[in-house]
């Protein structure tokens, strides 16, 4: 954990102008990270997306799911993106961005109005599609960022903007790079 100095929702809602800025149709996939184990974090270069296994060495599967009714892991939260400017000022760097917990850190418009349960993107060679499921913030978001930003990112305008991030599974699976395009298909 990092003693790094939180954020007050004044000095985080001066970023939502930038946030509002990301692309709508063709962004970009700014980082890759994958969680092996339990609090354990790999920044890729290069991934692999599986229909079955989801981003490959990524304990997705394995560390299942509690609101599943057998404990396994949720099909429809397979994979989570998130803004990679909204993580870039709740985080207040790059080099915490892995902190958050997603795997796929994107340069586009998450919102709930560009891109509706179903939509799919096109990354690399694989396809993905988003899902229903809220991706809402936890107490490992709080520690390592604050109270203020897990309010703001499940305050209404957070809701509406998707800043915690958005849920996806893979439909066709491929190989994504870091700064490979991230297309609405």
């Amino acid at each position: 954990m990092s003693a790094e100095r939180h954020l007050t929702t004044a000095e985080l809602e001066t970023g939502l102008e930038e946030i509002r800025r990301s692309p709508q149709d063709e962004g970009t996939l700014m980082l890759i990270c994958r969680r092996p184990r339990t609090l354990e974090r790999e920044i890729l270069e290069r991934g692999e997306l599986d229909v079955e296994l989801g981003l490959i060495g990524d304990n997705w599967q394995a560390r299942g799911n509690s609101s599943t009714d057998d404990g396994a892991a949720h099909p429809e939260m397979q994979l989570n993106l998130m803004n990679a400017r909204a993580i870039d000022l709740i985080a207040g760097g790059r080099s915490r961005w892995h902190l958050a917990g997603d795997q796929l850190f994107v340069d586009l418009d998450l919102s709930g109005a560009n891109l509706p349960s179903g939509t799919r993107l096109s990354i690399g060679t694989a396809v993905i599609e988003v899902t229903a499921v809220p991706h809402t913030g936890c107490k490992k978001f709080t520690a390592r960022f604050g109270l203020e930003a897990m309010k703001f990112v499940n305050s209404p305008v957070g809701r509406e903007l998707n800043l915690r991030g958005i849920n996806a599974k893979v439909v066709r699976g491929g190989i994504i790079s870091v700064g490979d395009f991230v297309k609405k298909q």
